[in-house]
This record gives structure tokens, C-alpha cells and sequence, in this order.
């Protein structure tokens, strides 16, 4: 077994980091060099920018965002529209939407999609608290913004069921959205046209 070049601090920094998605062992080491070198000016204000998020970030009770507040900033929007609840699979859907800048309802985040064997079904999701909230008076619409994978379409056509008993309508994302593709990793013109282009399901 070779011995470690590198004392148990930096070995855990290198560890952790490797688990974050999109970096292995190589990357994690690039990444935490680069830490250690730029100490004073990105390592020890992002052990810092940590410290305040471990405190402070919460998932929202209403819609299942992130954020310093809760509710969120965006349930507490009063420009928002009550009439339309957006559903994604992740946070980072949410966060792509917004950058998209033509969502003006309120979301909800089911936390992933159905995954049956890999143990997830839909206790392990934020389904059941979607379905009551679409059945809200307010409520007139509920857009399905699911990734375009087998898992996410699966997830839509479950939830539609469900909400065949509630008295909206339920859409989803048309136009630009290729098969496969995450909402995460697409352009914001690509997401504004499949919003402007959704059609009912």
C-alpha cells in the first residue's frame, strides 16, 4: 500500500471534495491544491461562505427550495402567480427556470424522480404534499418541468394520474427539450421556448 504524500487534513479536504458530482480522485486533488494555494483569497473565505450556509440554509416547508429564509424568498413573493405551480425533479431545475426568466408562478421540488430500483418511489418524494397544494382554490395549473429521461417522464405520467382529481390543468414543457436531456445543463433560450411552447397532458 503506498504511503500518502499528504498529511489527514489535506487527505479528508481531498476525500470530501471527491464526492461532490462531476469531480473523481484527479479532479479533487486538482481542486484541492488549488485551494490550498489561493488560502487567503478563495480557501478561507469558502471555509467561511460554509460555516454561514451549515447555519443558515433550510429547505422550504412550502415548495422544497433552498434558501436563507423560510418560507423562501420566492414563496414570499407577492408578484409571484398562485395560479401555477411549477414541478421539478431538483434545486438546480428550479435555479435553471429562474435564470430562464419566464416562470413567473410558484415551484415545487419533488427531490428526484421515481427510481424503483434504486429504492425510490413516491414516499421517498415531495408528491404527496404537491398534490395537496394543487388542489388549492387559487390554483389553475400545474406544469410538469421533469427532466426528459425514462425516470423523469415516468414521474410525470405518475403524478398526472394523481392529479386527475384535482381540478386543474396539467401541462407539460414542449419544444426544445431534446430526450435525455436534464434541465439543468440546457440553455436558457432553449428552456424560455419550451415554457412559451408547453401544451396540456
Amino acid at each position: 500500500m503506498a504511503k500518502s504524500t499528504v498529511g489527514p487534513e489535506i487527505e479528508r479536504l481531498i476525500k470530501l471534495l471527491a464526492r461532490l458530482p462531476g469531480l473523481g480522485p484527479r479532479s479533487a486533488r486538482k481542486a484541492a491544491l488549488s485551494l490550498i494555494k489561493r488560502r487567503d483569497d478563495l480557501l478561507i473565505p469558502l471555509a467561511e461562505a460554509l460555516a454561514v450556509a451549515k447555519d443558515k440554509i433550510s429547505i422550504c416547508p412550502q415548495c422544497g427550495n433552498v434558501d436563507t429564509s423560510s418560507p423562501c424568498h420566492l414563496c414570499q413573493d407577492p408578484s409571484r402567480d398562485p395560479s401555477m405551480i411549477v414541478v421539478v425533479e431538483e434545486v438546480g431545475d428550479l435555479w435553471a427556470l429562474e435564470r430562464a426568466g419566464v416562470i413567473k408562478g410558484l415551484y415545487h421540488v419533488l427531490g428526484g424522480h421515481l427510481s424503483p430500483l434504486d429504492g425510490i418511489g413516491p414516499e421517498q418524494l415531495n408528491i404527496g404534499s404537491l398534490i395537496g397544494r394543487a388542489k388549492a382554490p387559487d390554483v389553475r395549473e400545474v406544469l410538469l418541468a421533469l427532466n426528459a429521461t425514462v425516470e423523469g417522464q415516468s414521474t410525470m405520467h405518475y403524478i398526472r394520474e394523481l392529479l386527475a382529481d384535482c381540478d386543474v390543468t396539467v401541462s407539460e414543457m414542449q419544444k426544445g427539450v431534446p430526450v435525455g436531456g436534464e434541465l439543468d445543463y440546457l440553455d436558457e433560450g432553449t428552456l424560455a421556448a419550451a415554457i412559451k411552447s408547453r401544451r396540456q397532458i
